[in-house]
């Protein structure tokens, strides 16, 4: 019985994976070619699959295997990547990207409720891409979402203002970032605390150079685990505000229902850190590490053409203009704040 569903598993999801390491295979064979390090490997396979979406739909039977290689094996290959790092190396980073991460929340947050006032959106699509934005991308408006129980066309907006951006993100800030001379720290830090997110972070970070990645994908990690005390924060205003058609004790039953952190728990990020602790050992042979690492990136790269070839530029045109624009403007901010901090900090 295991075998069989084993086997029918590898039918459902095989095509989808095999066409994105194909994707992945020969987006690394382009960046090899070319004669200038204009962009990474990451960001060729995530045009690539935009451009074959736009051209031919992918097949109903490819789409599992590419929703499991940019969910699961995106999140399996940032695990992988712990074993080429070092726990020192983590908390050395949490520690000089949390200031900067405060500074860009209450910047999400605080000018995202100003300017969605203005613009007349609704507090629940509003804070979704204030959220989207300031957090983890898609990440953080799916646990958002259910808690303050918004509406499937407020996801689609904030998803679609927040992802817009990013593809915008990725292919500038690598261009800002050799303008303004950063170092790969530096830039790192900028890109995993002011781009969206994870797979746009990863794309940005690597196309950079490779210690920017890593240090990039480090900081989103970090900039992760913020996702749970936002969780239970809007879970706790969106149970206030039920109180005001039902009483004290269904609010405080809402709460627990739709508030779990074990349901919210970015759980791939503790694989991160046990590899990370394992490597500081000493366990990983060195040249074991090196092969980790490849198929680390490699597995990232896969992942981000999946996302492409997931991603349909015609409908996210239909989300209209308003939500763009707070995206816009909060992402902008974001960028902006998160250099200032860098700059005041002594890190420029």
């Amino acid at each position: 019985m295991i075998k069989n569903s084993i086997i029918k598993n590898i039918k459902t999801l095989g095509p989808g994976i095999i066409i994105a390491l194909i994707i992945a295979w020969v987006a690394k064979f382009i960046e090899e070619i070319l004669p200038v390090h204009l962009m990474g490997a990451s960001v060729i396979a995530l045009f690539i699959g935009i451009i074959i979406n736009s051209f031919l739909k992918p097949s109903p039977w490819l789409k599992p295997g590419l929703k499991f290689t940019s969910k699961r094996i995106l999140k399996f290959a940032i695990v992988l990547l712990g074993a080429s790092l070092s726990i020192g190396t983590i908390l050395t980073v949490g520690k000089l990207s949390i200031l900067v991460m405060i500074f860009t929340l209450i910047t999400c947050f605080g000018g995202g409720y100003i300017i969605g006032r203005l613009l007349g959106l609704n507090w629940k699509l509003s804070n979704l891409i204030s959220a989207g934005t300031g957090i983890c991308g898609g990440s953080a408006i799916a646990a958002i979402a259910p808690v303050i129980d918004a509406e499937e066309k407020d996801i689609a907006y904030a998803m679609s203002a927040t992802f817009l951006f990013d593809i915008f993100m990725i292919l500038l800030f690598p261009i800002l970032g050799k303008w303004l001379g950063l170092s790969d720290m530096a830039y790192g830090l900028w890109a995993g605390t002011a781009v969206n997110d994870t797979s746009s972070v990863v794309a940005a970070g690597y196309a950079f150079s490779e210690s920017a990645g890593d240090f990039a994908t480090m900081v989103k990690l970090t900039r992760t685990l913020s996702i749970i005390p936002v969780v239970i924060v809007f879970g706790v205003i969106n149970a206030k505000t039920k109180q005001k058609e039902t009483s004290l004790l269904e609010a405080e039953h809402y709460i627990k229902e739709k508030v779990s952190i074990f349901s919210v728990f970015p759980w791939f990020i503790i694989g991160f850190i046990v590899l990370a602790v394992v490597n500081s050992i000493g366990i990983i042979p060195f040249n074991v590490t090196i092969i980790i690492k490849e198929l680390s990136k490699f597995l990232m790269i896969a992942s981000l053409a999946a996302i492409g070839l997931n991603t349909n530029f015609n409908e996210m045109k239909k989300s209209g203009l308003a939500p763009m624009i707070h995206g816009f403007i909060i992402s902008a901010l974001v960028v902006i704040v998160a250099i200032a901090v860098e700059y005041f900090m002594g890190i420029i």
